[in-house]
């Protein structure tokens, strides 16, 4: 199939409850990498080591089942294929407390964190398309501005951890622009929802 009708046949649904088990499918026994179950940056750095696997999980559903914004998955076919992390700035204790990534002002921002794209369906667009919905749900939930902390590769050759916290040539192409460079390799960049 070529990667253009494949994209236009995706769905994106927030995840909630009703989408929980697509979501537990799609990040599999390692909760996508590590045991990490989307708990990385909301926590503390030694909490977040000790929980790994299923209390990172059981974590992370109950943030679901509270029924806060977590983030949006991409569907095809009915099966969840993609993730992306989103919800209000403050809802991710370790991008607020840190030094590079600090506020630069008090703007009500929902930040993106992370991706995670089934491995079957990486390398063929899949990023972009996760972005520019994140931008359409924002419209309609009269989301102001998105953040994201994306890397910028070193190599062509980039460990797939690495892509995770997004490529910043993706965010760029979708409008994105960098508002804080403290870090060379992972800038700050911000969408405005008009």
């Amino acid at each position: 199939m070529k990667e253009k009708e494949f994209l236009t046949q995706l769905t994106y649904e927030p995840l909630t409850k009703k989408t929980w088990s697509a979501f537990e499918n799609l990040f599999g026994e390692k909760g996508a990498c590590g045991g990490c179950w989307c708990m990385y940056d909301r926590i503390k750095k030694t909490d977040f080591a000790e929980g790994k696997y299923e209390s990172n999980k059981q974590s992370f559903k109950e943030i679901v089942w509270s029924g806060k914004p977590t983030g949006l998955l991409a569907f095809y076919e009915d099966e969840a294929i993609a993730w992306c992390s989103l919800a209000p700035r403050e809802n991710f204790m370790r991008i607020e407390n840190s030094r590079v990534h600090k506020r630069i002002d008090d703007k009500p921002v929902w930040s993106m964190t992370c991706f995670f794209i089934k491995k079957e369906f990486r390398n063929c667009g899949l990023s972009t398309a996760l972005i520019e919905s994140t931008k359409k749900y924002a419209k309609q939930n009269k989301i102001k501005f998105l953040e994201a902390y994306p890397t910028i590769p070193y190599s062509k050759k980039m460990p797939d951890s690495f892509a995770w916290i997004g490529i910043y040539s993706a965010f760029k192409k979708a409008g994105f622009k960098i508002i804080n460079h403290a870090s060379k390799s992972r800038p700050m960049v911000r969408y405005e929802v008009k």
